[in-house]
């Protein structure tokens, strides 16, 4: 089981305190800055609190919000192990067909 939270750095401290092994960062507010001025400070914060979570012990896992548009480079933090992108998945494989969304998302996930 993995702890959901926030990219901050005393959360990802004390879920480390808690004794879990893995911590999930929700990823709305990087979703949300995509492809705008923050983006690179926001994804900056995510990098920050990846790294404190591995200095940690702790694994990684990533979601919500996350889609083909976003993913890839949110993927270049090192040491993420899962990401959860059921949401976005199912609207992209109504829209553009599971074959090819799937092949996208498997090119995206192996490609970093």
């Amino acid at each position: 089981p993995a702890i959901f939270l926030d990219p901050e750095i005393a959360d990802v401290r004390l879920a480390a305190e808690t004794g879990t092994s893995r911590i999930e960062l929700y990823t709305e507010a990087y979703a949300i800055a995509c492809g705008t001025p923050q983006e690179e400070q926001v994804l900056a914060k995510y990098r920050e609190a990846a790294e404190d979570a591995q200095k940690l012990g702790l694994e990684l896992n990533a979601g919500h919000d996350l889609d083909l548009n976003n993913l890839q480079k949110f993927l270049s933090i090192k040491g993420i192990l899962e990401v959860s992108i059921g949401h976005a998945l199912m609207i992209e494989c109504i829209e553009q067909g599971i074959d090819s969304v799937t092949r996208q998302y498997l090119r995206i996930c192996h490609g970093r």
